[in-house]
């Protein structure tokens, strides 16, 4: 008779034991929504602030502080609006269901961020009772991490949004992200990513807004992110034990033009005349320099000076160069569809070099060589096509070994096709320059004749901050001249001619990209820059041109 109670009593004791354990789950399930995969470090309170300004007021902002701890170094600390309990919790609601009711817009010409906001208001009203009582304050700090989130860069959107960083570095996970400081250079920042998985879904997030794919197979990716800026990043621990790792070389919406490096003595005048004169007679140019020195930048800033009509061709692994030019082609490469040693589908720089030779191009810009498409190049500066391109190399020297090692491969007779080679540096100034201790500056021009022979046209004088020029010295001009029927120093008048314009154009404070090449293109009709300017008429183009 006592058997049967006693198994009664066991199942109702494990039917009590049941629910007890559901609400312990949805606790820890609710915890985890809240956890933080990405860590701000507060400022540290005896830390002396340097700097503070806005990025985005009044959500986010950037304090320079010393950090005690690291013997007063500084750091890059963020400060972003914090939100409540409440607000988190609406905020994960309103993403997820985001995620699943998000309408794609009517039209491809509507503004993403505005499409993705009234959306969001959309989808609220809608779930009002689930998401609770969110006032207008509430809504706006919503607003700023929705789009933070969902059209941003996530927990980098700041430093993405800040003018003055020029890189965005991770080296794993639970390692500060570090940001290159226009002022103060390479800054450990607040930011920590401390979750291993939402680490590599940010990886695959940033490959995604390249266009591109990541994952354990392919681990690499080389790719631009929408602003131009250039990914590099490797996915997961395949080649990285840390785990993921990602570095973003930031680029400017609007590109330097030359007036803006003479502005900033990257160069000067005379010598953005004097390659303005050589680029018009398709000398070829080469720019050398290590990593971040500014080579892609002056690559941009020199494409200002090409005569209007020519034909440009532009080979690049990235879309890095931006030509105010309309007859341009750009051909960028494509990487292999295949695994292991198949190469199917890819397109080198190589291939593409010879492509551009069946455009009739005045000129070939290949954005930097490091492979057998040097030999190409050669080749078709050979033929009389000039040739602009970069070249890592931290002195001219290096810089003909590199060209005649493998896999380059460049034959020694032909390096004087090289007509002028220019190393730019990034240096410390003798004095600041508007509030910057250190800047970019061409240390040394040369030209090339015969193999080993070179000659001086410029050289930075670092104590003086100036430049000793001496473009009389050209035999590549001087020839020009002869071959043209000018006399011998003809380019000698055309040079300070465009050093003038220049001048007027700085003066003025032209110095947007398609400002200044419309002022080359009124220099070469011979008409006044702009109609009101009174007080300079610019010569027409004479001499060597």
């Amino acid at each position: 008779m006592s058997k049967p109670p006693a198994k009664a009593d066991s199942k109702e004791a494990a039917k009590r034991k049941e629910p007890e354990k559901k609400p312990e789950k949805k606790a820890k399930k609710k915890e985890k929504e809240l956890v933080e995969e990405a860590v701000f470090a507060p400022v540290p309170p005896d830390g002396q602030l340097i700097e503070s300004y806005w990025i985005k007021e009044p959500f986010a902002r950037v304090h320079i502080v010393t950090i005690p701890e690291r013997g007063g170094s500084y750091g890059y600390f963020i400060e972003e609006t914090q939100l409540k309990l409440e607000e988190k919790k609406a905020l994960n609601k309103l993403l997820s269901i985001l995620g699943k009711e998000l309408e794609p817009p009517e039209t491809s010409d509507v503004d993403a961020k505005m499409h993705i906001i009234n959306e969001s208001r959309r989808l609220m009203k809608k779930y009002r009772s689930t998401l609770g009582r969110i006032d207008e304050e509430s809504w706006k700090k919503l607003e700023y991490y929705i789009e933070r989130d969902l059209i941003g860069f996530g927990p980098i959107n700041v430093m993405m949004h800040d003018t003055k960083i020029e890189d965005v570095s991770c080296d794993g996970v639970s390692k500060p992200v570090y940001v290159w400081h226009r002022k103060y250079e390479s800054l450990p920042s607040n930011l920590t990513i401390l979750d291993r998985e939402s680490f590599n879904n940010f990886i695959i997030k940033l490959a995604h807004f390249a266009g591109k794919h990541v994952s354990s197979a392919f681990p690499i990716v080389d790719a631009m992110l929408p602003g131009r800026h250039r990914l590099a990043a490797t996915y997961g621990e395949e080649i990285s034990p840390s785990g993921s790792t990602f570095t973003i070389r930031k680029f400017r919406e609007e590109p330097y033009s030359i007036i803006d490096l003479i502005e900033l003595g990257t160069l000067n005048e005379r010598i953005a005349a004097y390659f303005w004169v050589a680029l018009e007679n398709r000398l070829t140019v080469m720019t050398m320099g290590g990593t971040g020195a500014g080579k892609t930048t002056i690559l941009n800033a020199l494409a200002n000076l090409f005569k209007p009509g020519m034909k440009i061709v532009t080979v690049e692994e990235i879309a890095e160069l931006n030509i105010p030019h309309e007859n341009w082609v750009q051909f960028i490469s494509r990487e292999s569809y295949g695994l292991g040693q198949t190469k199917i589908g890819s397109i080198s720089l190589f291939d593409l070099v010879r492509t551009s030779l069946r455009y009739r191009p005045d000129y070939i810009i290949v954005g930097e060589i490091r492979g057998e498409e040097a030999f190409v190049l050669f080749q078709a500066m050979a033929t009389g096509h000039g040739g602009l391109s970069t070249l890592h190399a931290e002195n001219l020297d290096y810089a003909i070994k590199r060209l005649t090692s493998p896999p380059m491969n460049v034959a020694p007779a032909y390096i004087q096709l090289m007509n002028i080679a220019a190393i730019v540096e990034r240096v410390y100034l003798p004095k600041q320059v508007h509030g910057i201790p250190f800047g970019r500056r061409i240390r040394h021009i040369w030209e090339l004749y015969k193999y080993a022979k070179t000659k001086t046209i410029a050289e930075w004088d670092p104590t003086t901050d100036t430049y000793k020029v001496n473009v009389e010295e050209s035999e590549n001009l001087r020839d020009i001249s002869i071959r043209m029927g000018k006399p011998p120093d003809a380019f000698l008048e055309e040079i300070s001619r465009r050093e003038e314009v220049l001048r007027w154009m700085r003066a003025r404070e032209i110095r947007n990209v398609k400002a200044v090449a419309k002022v080359i293109t009124q220099y070469y009709q011979g008409s006044k820059p702009v109609p009101q300017a009174e007080p300079v008429q610019v010569a027409r183009a004479g001499g060597v041109s």
